[in-house]
């Protein structure tokens, strides 16, 4: 097994050792880093500990800057764009991101939790030990001593989707497909060099190629022809210690989405998420809370900044309002700074936005790319109406639409819609009946498995598409 779940979300063992490590190495720069500067004159000293070692420092310099990792997407870009997309993604969490939360903090506290000059050459040392554990990462994992190897009994229409699906997003770190068992009753589709004939003893088959898992995705499992499903010699592996998993699962693990043509209303109702709990639901609104004031308190310069050049630019309010679909389909009025001419929708009916809409003003266009345009929605998020994580809330005339020709689309209101989403991560923006099919179904995913962890993840996350201007129309 290569993945653990974490509060319902499932996390990739790989990134979460090379997490750990590189957790320890920044701690142990900052430790480095006050003997530099600290005890420059007997630093022998200092490293055999005859000076007490300060924690706080340390654990704050830790966590601060694997946050500004996750929020530059260094780990996904280590498999997916290659080591130098890597080293410049680094540079960036440790020597802007990070170096402005430094200061930000001694802006606040002062020298008392982060010396200047210690945070200085604490990001130094940093970079050196860090890239280096990455580079050695990337080595191991290229040696797929990491990987799952992995086999498919079916190889239809669904087994194909879910191949595309893995080689689309470059889903390599985890598992390798060793190959398709056709069932019976499918129509091969899938590339016949992946094909493998059957196995007599499938116990003997699985030890023999060193199988991980067995993932059961035929396009019919009802067989016709005398054939018979090898559900005996499935849990032999199964207590020999090669588990199987049905081909929705396995999707929704792998790609962090649930695809919508596998899904079924009883894999809803029996499978282990769609349930959520009082004390996190309240938790989760205390949190929203404390957040949107803190954002408010903070940020309200910037906010009067933006009306005024909006208010400048183009006649008419500053704040644009819509009605949006909220939790549980119940309608609300969403506020942003408004962005596009007064006359965008002339006829009175909406109209899905477009990349390079000319209706976007010249202000618009930079405080869309900032999402500076979203802070009105701060007072969403106070009256409870919304949340800061969650699926984005849709227009009704759109949800009614989409709900006609997209199944489950409603499930997605059945939790609180929030500023930010998995959706918004992992799916670039969309503006078609398609697009909104695709979005739904991380939608979908976070619905099942929402949680605290979740939303921090999200979160932290969202820095990149907001620094790099992803998914902006």
């Amino acid at each position: 097994m290569s993945y653990i779940r974490v509060s319902k979300h499932y996390v990739h063992l790989p990134y979460l050792f090379l997490g750990i490590a590189e957790a320890a190495l920044l701690g142990a720069s900052i430790w480095l880093a006050q003997g530099l500067t600290s005890h420059f004159d007997n630093l022998a000293a200092y490293v055999s500990g005859v000076y007490p070692i300060n924690w706080v420092p340390i654990i704050l310099f830790s966590v601060l800057f694997s946050c500004c990792t996750l929020s530059m997407g260094v780990y996904t870009s280590l498999v997916r764009e290659g080591f130098s997309s890597m080293v410049l993604r680094t540079l960036v969490s440790f020597f802007l991101l990070g170096s402005l939360s430094l200061a930000a903090i001694n802006l606040i506290f002062g020298d008392s939790i982060i010396d200047q000059h210690v945070g200085f050459w604490a990001v130094i040392i940093a970079s050196a030990l860090v890239l280096p554990a990455r580079f050695i990462f990337i080595a191991i994992v290229d040696t797929a001593n990491l990987t799952r190897r992995v086999v498919v009994y079916g190889a239809g229409t669904r087994t194909k989707k879910l191949l595309d699906e893995l080689t689309a997003n470059g889903e390599t770190l985890s598992v390798c497909v060793v190959g398709c068992i056709p069932s019976p009753n499918d129509k091969v589709v899938v590339d016949p060099e992946l094909i493998i004939p059957e196995p007599k003893e499938w116990l003997s088959f699985v030890k023999q190629e060193r199988i991980s898992e067995i993932v059961i995705s035929p396009d019919e499992r009802r067989h016709t022809n005398g054939d018979v499903f090898p559900l005996s010699q499935f849990l032999d592996c199964k207590l020999a210690g090669v588990p199987s998993c049905d081909g929705l699962s396995f999707y929704e693990r792998e790609l962090g989405k649930i695809e919508l043509s596998l899904l079924q209303p009883s894999w809803m109702l029996f499978s282990d998420g769609f349930r959520y709990a009082r004390r996190e639901l309240l938790g989760k609104r205390i949190f929203d809370l404390a957040l949107a004031l803190l954002f408010f308190i903070v940020l309200w310069p910037f906010m009067l900044l933006t009306a005024i050049a909006v208010k400048l630019e183009s006649p008419g309010p500053f704040l644009y309002h819509q009605v949006r679909v909220g939790l549980n389909g119940k309608h609300f009025r969403i506020y942003k700074f408004r962005s596009m001419r007064q006359d965008a929708e002339k006829a009175g009916q909406a109209v899905w936005a477009k990349k390079n809409d000319a209706r976007v003003t010249r202000v618009g266009a930079f405080i869309r790319n900032t999402r500076l345009d979203e802070l009105p929605q701060l007072y969403n998020v106070l009256a409870g109406q919304m949340s800061f994580v969650g699926p984005r809330p849709e227009r009704p005339e759109f949800v009614k639409d989409l709900a006609q020709q997209i199944p489950f689309y409603e499930a997605r209101h059945k939790v609180k819609p929030g500023l930010m989403g998995w959706a918004q991560l992992k799916y670039p923006y969309g503006a078609s009946v398609e697009d909104a099919k695709n979005k739904l179904q991380y939608d979908l995913y976070y619905t099942k498995n929402h949680s605290f962890f979740m939303d921090m993840l999200i979160m932290i996350q969202t820095v990149e598409i907001i620094l790099l201007g992803k998914g902006v129309h």
